[in-house]
């Protein structure tokens, strides 16, 4: 039988041929905890009650499990060694109506995939959790692993006595003796679920801790609906959570989501657990929605970090109706939900929130994830082609987030908000708990809005690529625009020009010095050039800034004027977003090889200080960083990171005491610092000798500050070890584990490549923390023989570990540090030899053949600068 890579047709004929009515899941993890045999697994017996539209007819389950004790199908047991791969479980012969029942002995994992089981160093306590998306449910249980086969749930789970356990469902009563004397742990059972998706599921078991409270929303109608809220964390974690935050916003999400959507909540209870070693942001399991663990600020952070988590929390909640309740049919489709979940994350933190600048951060940083996805050989429409689960994996990145989300944004200005809004809703009703497609949104925005919108889909979700908008402008004698026009371009790959409502924004100077807007138009550009007539007879502009408050998905682009003016005045520019967009249409152009990488230095060298969001400021940092590392001419390099070390310096001595702009410059300070005083300086903030006013050197600020000693060969291992034993933490481990692999030894540099290539040993988290200590800027040359290492190995790890860490070794271990013409055509060689690699693999090389061919180019450029 086909193996594990489910592919679109096979789930599609699945889908023709089965009616699932309800899924009875019982899990015994009693297992989790205690001496046992190594690797361990856990009995998940499932009962699948199904109908068959063609009697007779075959098809497969869905289990990926070490072993299977028993089949059922329909009272007759089957033959184990013939019906089960490991993968699949042939079904043949089928009735009008079934009823199949799998008693499978399944692993726990230590990748993050499936049922992850996390031993806390700190206390030896045990936590689990799952997570599933886009195929892994059936690593916990057997199902059909495809999104438009819903049904209805009923968990019950047996664990130790004492555990919090929680599934999508509320409890069922009070958990039972699992023995007669009560000594061998409980069970839960959990009310059944509405019809939800396989890859939504979720059970969370451990000795969490956990906080309550309560949300209550009255109707118009007198209705009353009662939330139960959850939030739980590690017990380790427990003396930073700041659980009163979390349902601050939980609640504000609530209100504004009932008050736009006009669906009740479906599911319940709301739960969200910040769980250990997880690999993405956040999961929307409808009732229990998980968390990266992250999230639990251990430290000072910024206002940033906060406005994060609060735009993760709101995110997750807007999955709620947006995927959870209505889900599309197949991957293909994954935007119906990433993209409006992506958009009412930023759209209700501005208006519910206190964080009301937060369509500048999605300006800054979600945007720029997706120019960057959108310009890769990669890149894909809004609405792509997913031939299979490794496909579906893999989409879930800028494109199907940021740039759907921007889309989206750009759908509200064309269509309207209220239009938009009550195209939701009718979306809402029409098609509750069921599965859609395109089709199924563009019907209610067309009769909500009253515009044709296949013309418009056909541009925004169905073409890849982003145009390019530059301002071209004539003015008469009297320094007054007699035209001003908005060129649009496209690359020639992706040749698509698109119906862009853009406001077109001029500045100028005032008295004072402030560069403000004077004058602004909206306008629809079309075609490769529109005129904005309403701005003409204006007075010379200083600056033209084209996408101003940022309606519409493009790269800007400057005139010479307009160049000038930020090169000089950058800082002068009051409007925090307007601010925001210039930055990040610099980047763009440094990016892009067409400004030089010093100069985007240069200018984060002298207007950076005063950048008021704090936001855009820590993006500033990152982008410098990225410059330096990878844009700037090598010769250039030792100067460039000298300017940015002094820069960094200055503003942590200029930034207020004890504010999120000195937090922010001092771990920019310790990511810059080389020079002998530099790291002196570092080392007496560590060990308490140096002192800055109002700066607290926390626990993780100091892992920062120790972390920079030790890849620049300044702290060894019995220093490492020491901070360990002050922080002997999950948190702590992961931080121990980067610090001694970023020592600059060739000794270190092979024990991590072995623990990570040559070894499973080490869980998600630390591989990872693996990877990010082994690939140090400043160690070029002691790197360089893992070059040619890479491609040796990576199609035997895509094979053989799991697709999350086979992800995290071939992005990461990329050997982009080696940024030279050699190292681009070992890349191209072994594309070149490996035309028959899985896909995946070979998507993600090719986007880092891009990024390296980028920076190669983006260093010409630089050079250029100095001659």
């Amino acid at each position: 039988m086909p193996g594990e890579n489910l592919t679109r047709e096979e789930a599609r004929e699945r889908a023709a041929l089965l009616t699932v009515d309800g899924y009875e899941v019982a899990l015994d993890l009693r297992s989790a905890v205690g001496a046992g045999p190594e690797p361990r697994t856990f009995r998940s017996v499932t009962t699948i009650r199904f109908r068959c539209a063609e009697p007779g007819a075959g098809t497969f389950a869905d289990l990926v499990a070490p072993s299977v004790t028993a089949v059922t199908l329909n009272g007759t047991e089957l033959d184990t060694k013939t019906v089960f791969d490991g993968t699949r479980i042939e079904l043949a012969s089928l009735a009008a109506e079934n009823t199949l029942v799998v008693d499978a002995q399944c692993a726990y994992s230590r990748t993050g995939e499936g049922m992850h089981r996390f031993v806390d160093p700190e206390d030896g306590e045990v936590y689990l959790y799952t997570q599933y998306e886009p195929a892994d449910a059936r690593r916990v249980f057997a199902n059909f692993e495809q999104p438009d086969l819903k049904a209805p749930f009923t968990f019950t789970v047996t664990a130790p006595t004492g555990w919090t356990v929680l599934g999508n469902g509320e409890q069922d009563g009070e958990p039972r003796p699992a023995s007669a004397d009560g000594s061998d742990g409980a069970t839960w059972s959990f009310v059944p679920t509405k019809p939800i998706s396989t890859y939504i599921t979720a059970v969370v078991a451990g000795p969490y801790h956990v906080v309550r409270d309560h949300y209550r929303r009255t109707f118009d109608d007198g209705t009353v609906l009662d939330i139960p809220l959850g939030a739980l964390c590690r017990k380790g974690l427990a003396k930073h959570f700041d659980a009163d935050d979390i349902f601050t916003v939980t609640k504000q999400g609530l209100d504004f989501f009932h008050e736009h959507f006009d669906y009740p909540y479906p599911f319940g209870k709301y739960d969200q657990a910040f769980v250990p070693e997880y690999n993405i942001g956040a999961m929307e399991n409808p009732g229990c929605v998980t968390f990266r663990e992250e999230f639990v600020f251990r430290g000072k952070v910024t206002q940033a970090a906060y406005e994060r988590r609060a735009n993760v929390i709101l995110h997750e909640m807007a999955h709620m109706w947006f995927g959870d309740l209505v889900t599309m049919e197949w991957w293909d489709d994954l935007w119906l939900k990433e993209s409006f979940a992506d958009f009412m994350g930023a759209f209700s933190q501005v208006e519910a929130t206190r964080f009301e600048n937060a369509w500048i951060t999605f300006a800054n940083q979600r945007k720029a994830w997706a120019y960057r996805a959108d310009q890769l050989p990669s890149t894909h429409p809004v609405t792509a082609d997913i031939r299979d689960l490794e496909d579906a994996k893999l989409n879930f990145d800028g494109i199907t987030y940021a740039k759907g989300a921007s889309v989206l944004k750009q759908l509200v200005a064309y269509a309207g908000r209220d239009a938009f809004l009550e195209g939701a809703r009718r979306y809402f009703k029409r098609h509750a708990f069921g599965n859609t497609r395109l089709t199924d949104l563009l019907r209610v925005l067309e009769e909500t809005s009253g515009r044709d919108m296949t013309a418009w889909s056909r541009s925004w979700l169905q073409t890849a690529g982003v145009n390019s908008l530059t301002p071209h402008t004539t003015y008469d004698a009297a320094d007054r625009i007699t035209e001003l026009s908005v060129f649009q371009e496209a690359p020639a790959s992706h040749p698509e020009l698109r119906p862009h409502r853009v406001a077109v924004g001029l500045y100028r100077r005032d008295v004072g010095g402030a560069l403000v807007r004077y004058a602004r138009a909206e306008v629809d550009v079309a075609g490769p050039r529109t005129v904005v007539t309403e701005l003409a007879g204006a007075e010379r502009p200083e600056l033209i800034l084209v996408n101003d408050d940022d309606l519409t998905y493009c790269k800007i682009r400057f005139d010479e004027v307009s160049l000038a003016t930020l090169r000089e005045h950058l800082g002068d520019l009051t409007d925090p977003l307007a601010r925001a967009l210039c930055w990040s249409a610099l980047w763009n152009l440094t990016r892009d090889g067409l400004l030089p990488a010093r100069e985007y230095l240069g200018l984060v060298d002298r207007f950076a200080g005063a950048e008021s969001d704090i936001g855009v400021l820590q993006t500033l940092q990152s982008c410098a960083r990225t410059a330096l590392v990878h844009y700037v001419a090598p010769a250039w390099r030792e100067e460039g990171g000298l300017l940015l070390a002094r820069a960094a310096l200055r503003e942590l001595r200029r930034a207020e005491p004890g504010s999120g702009h000195q937090l922010a410059w001092v771990r920019f300070f310790a990511q810059s610092a080389k020079s002998a005083a530099d790291l002196q300086l570092l080392r007496g903030l560590l060990d308490g000798n140096a002192k800055i006013d109002g700066l607290e050197v926390d626990q993780e600020l100091r892992w920062a500050l120790l972390g920079t000693l030790a890849a620049q060969g300044a702290a060894d291992e019995q220093a490492v070890t020491a901070e360990l034993a002050r922080d002997n933490t999950a948190s702590g481990k992961r931080h121990q584990v980067r610090c001694l692999a970023s020592r600059p030894s060739a000794e270190v540099k092979a024990e991590a490549w072995a623990a990570v290539v040559e070894s499973d040993a080490l869980s998600n988290a630390l591989a990872e923390a693996t990877i990010a200590g082994f690939d140090q800027p400043g160690q070029r040359e002691l790197l360089a023989p893992y070059a040619a290492r890479y491609f040796e190995v990576i199609e035997r790890v895509w094979r053989e570990r799991s697709i999350e860490i086979a992800m995290a070794v071939v992005r990461g271990l990329f050997p982009m540090l080696q940024d030279d013409r050699r190292t681009l055509e070992a890349t191209d060689a072994w594309l070149a030899a490996h035309e028959d690699a899985a896909p995946a693999l070979r998507r993600l090389v090719l986007e880092s053949r891009d990024d390296l061919a980028r920076a190669l180019r983006a260093q010409d450029c630089d050079a250029g600068a100095a001659n």
